[in-house]
């Protein structure tokens, strides 16, 4: 573009006063309504466009002429840049055209580019709500009334109040709501709620006397919400005006969590108790920890850059610290994206990372849900663009920009930092210097006998302590039954009459017909009392092995009923000390037999223990038997609970490792540290990705 005439404007933009900006200067916004976007411009260009026309030279010589400016050509020569990258300016022959042309196919998105950016969320127009809106608000004005919101204020106070007082039915609820229709009931909720939340932004933008073109639906992550266009508040040049619009959704979420909050401390028992729960709990996440987000594109974002007059935060953002990343490891020298003051920039800066944090933490757990909810080769798939679109590529368009300078990083001495610090990195991830392998495990002798009653009986007499060391068959218990006694002597008593009656009868010789009955039932009653002299005698607990009289139950005293259920005591047999280790799939192909090792056990009162690795399973454990390992017990095994089970979320292997010293006289939980192979980062990475692919294609 030189000096010969400026572009045209567009007749169907308007120029609307806009807020003040952060050193006080006015500022306008262009509408385009075309396209429903809006430009926020200057003093200096809104001056440039109030005497548009004619040349550049023209134009700055008006309006040094007219306002206290002082304007140069090439400064009406760059907002008419500004026009036509935006196309706010009207073509006025073939090369104009032309140019819009190129610039609408250069916007144009393929099918695969528009599906990698639009699959998690896009939008479809439905109606146009303008006038029903403008119709309705007179009956829901109330809504925004100060006398509404207060109301709402006491109902959250003594809804907290009165949840607080049902604190373990309100958690135990939450907790039973985790689960597949629970989930389905959030997602139903969500749908409802998003309703509130769309109508409270359309009816507040049509009380500040703005348009809503278009209401429809959108898809987020394939789950249908109301959507309403609100863009005509840019035009608003109250702040506070467009600060109620954008938290309007927000605030009406909030009502609907206070009074379905209340509401639940009153309801009794039933569907509408349950579904006003499900409303209260899933409105203040969704308000609290989503919506007030400014680290995504929802209300919290806009809030964020109307209360700090920034409009296009995000991107703003990003290219200051871009630039203040190259900055820092190479020192270019170069000019800021835009001026701004210090302290004020640090916080874009700083901003910008968080952002990118939370983005990478938020899509590498999309990249999960997607890869778990496909089907196996779609979910790979799914899970591999997740990760290269929206985590690499960014690295990737970095990097190249680092590229184009590459001269001028050359150029200076900054840069050897920062690759020292890089191949540093990279040697850290190839070298396979991690050899240490810890996972959870119990120390026990190598053999704990329980010893438990065969019935119920009552303890006679205790004939061995707490850590006494016995012989195998050593009384250690004795124990009577009276219903055994009893049948004893009714056995005993009967015996010895047939006894008696058998001997008679062999002296009579008019009795020999009766001799045959007579021995038999000698017999039975012989076994009988065998029988019952065994089931006496297995009353009297004894040592299975030799070893040391472990855990004897508490206050064991003469008189005591017991149960068979009860476990009196533990026999730990004289031998070695064990380790059972419960070690993760990713570590178990740098584990072989023969490994030395080490027991760490939780408690300060016990020492570390040596040992070799002497056995491991090739099959994940199925079921968790150590219970004071697992996660629901504050260990570190992440199980689910199934009936009585503890089932380990994952796949570990059990590892058996002995060791050298005195063995406990309980079981203790600690870690073992096993000297396993060696393993880099990045083998580790790769060895995880080929597991999955293997597992997930059936290879």
């Amino acid at each position: 573009m030189d000096a010969v005439a400026l572009p045209p404007l567009r007749d169907e933009l308007s120029l609307h006063q806009g807020p003040a900006g952060l050193d006080g200067a006015p500022t306008w916004t262009i509408r385009d309504p075309v396209r429903n976007k809006y430009f926020r411009i200057g003093w200096a260009a809104f001056e440039a466009l109030s005497r548009w026309g004619g040349t550049p030279e023209a134009v700055a010589e008006a309006v040094n002429a007219e306002t206290t400016l002082d304007l140069e050509p090439e400064d009406v020569v760059e907002v008419a840049k500004f026009l036509l990258g935006n196309q706010l300016t009207r073509p006025g022959n073939h090369g104009d055209t032309l140019r819009i042309a190129q610039q609408a196919a250069a916007e144009h998105q393929s099918l695969f580019h528009w599906l990698l950016h639009h699959y998690l969320f896009f939008r479809i127009p439905l109606v146009r709500p303008d006038r029903l809106l403008t119709v309705t608000a007179p009956w829901v004005w109330w809504l925004g009334g100060a006398w509404f919101r207060w109301a709402s204020v006491a109902a959250l106070v003594l809804g907290l109040g009165l949840i607080a007082r049902q604190w373990e039915v309100f958690s135990a609820t939450l907790v039973d709501n985790l689960s597949l229709s629970g989930m389905l009931s959030y997602a139903v909720a969500l749908s409802l709620v998003k309703v509130v939340h769309e109508l409270a932004h359309a009816y507040t933008a049509k009380r500040m006397g703005c348009r809503v073109p278009t209401m429809g639906l959108a898809f987020l992550v394939m789950w249908p919400v109301l959507y309403t266009d609100v863009n005509e508040t840019w035009t608003l040049a109250s702040r506070r005006q467009r600060l109620l619009v954008g938290g309007a959704g927000i605030l009406a979420e909030l009502a609907v969590a206070a009074w379905a909050t209340l509401l639940w401390a009153f309801l009794p028992e039933g569907g509408l108790r349950q579904g006003v729960f499900v409303l209260a709990t899933l409105t203040w996440v969704s308000s609290l920890a989503i919506n007030l987000s400014p680290f995504m594109r929802f209300d919290g974002y806009f809030l964020a850059m109307d209360a700090l007059e920034m409009p296009n935060l995000h991107p703003r953002s990003f290219a200051m610290a871009r630039w203040w990343l190259r900055e820092i490891l190479f020192g270019l020298g170069e000019a800021p994206p835009e001026p701004m003051a210090p302290r004020r920039r640090l916080a874009m800066v700083v901003f910008a990372f968080a952002v990118w944090i939370y983005r990478l933490t938020l899509f590498l757990g999309i990249a999960v849900l997607v890869y778990h909810f496909f089907i196996k080769a779609v979910g790979v798939l799914l899970f591999a663009v997740e990760m290269g679109w929206f985590v690499f590529l960014p690295f990737w368009t970095e990097f190249r920009e680092w590229a184009k300078r590459k001269d001028d990083i050359r150029a200076r001495t900054n840069w050897r930092r920062p690759a020292m610090g890089l191949g540093l990195a990279l040697l850290v991830a190839i070298i396979p210097w991690r050899t240490r392998i810890e996972a959870p495990a119990m120390l026990s002798a190598e053999v704990m006998t329980p010893l438990f009653l065969p019935g119920p009986a009552r303890l006679e007499a205790v004939l061995a302590t707490r850590g006494q060391h016995v012989e195998k068959g050593a009384k250690l218990l004795a124990f009577i039954s009276p219903d055994i006694d009893h049948r004893r002597a009714g056995t005993a008593a009967r015996l010895a009459g047939k006894s008696a009656e058998l001997e008679a009868v062999k002296l009579d010789p008019f009795g020999r017909e009766r001799l045959s009955a007579l021995t038999e039932e000698v017999s039975r009653l012989a076994a009988e009392q065998a029988a019952l002299d065994a089931e006496a005698e297995r009353l009297n607990i004894t040592a299975p092995q030799e070893g040391s009289f472990l855990d004897p139950l508490p206050d064991l005293k003469p008189g005591t009923w017991l149960s068979p259920k009860s476990q009196l005591g533990l026999i730990r047999a004289d031998g070695k000390v064990q380790a059972l280790a419960y070690v993760a799939e990713d570590d178990l192909a740098r584990i072989t037999e023969g490994d030395m090792a080490s027991f760490v056990p939780h408690g300060l009162d016990f020492s570390r223990l040596s040992g070799t690795v002497t056995a491991i399973d090739r099959n994940p454990a199925k079921i968790l038997t150590e219970p004071a390992l697992a996660s629901t017990h504050g260990g570190d095994i992440p199980v689910r609970v199934a009936g009585q089970a503890l089932v380990p979320q994952g796949g570990f292997y059990r590892v058996v490792i002995t060791l050298d010293g005195v063995q406990p006289d309980l079981k203790l939980a600690g870690h073992v540290m096993i000297n396993g192979q060696g393993q880099s980062t990045v083998g580790r990475l790769a060895r995880s990705v080929l597991v999955v692919l293997v597992r997930e294609w059936g290879a």
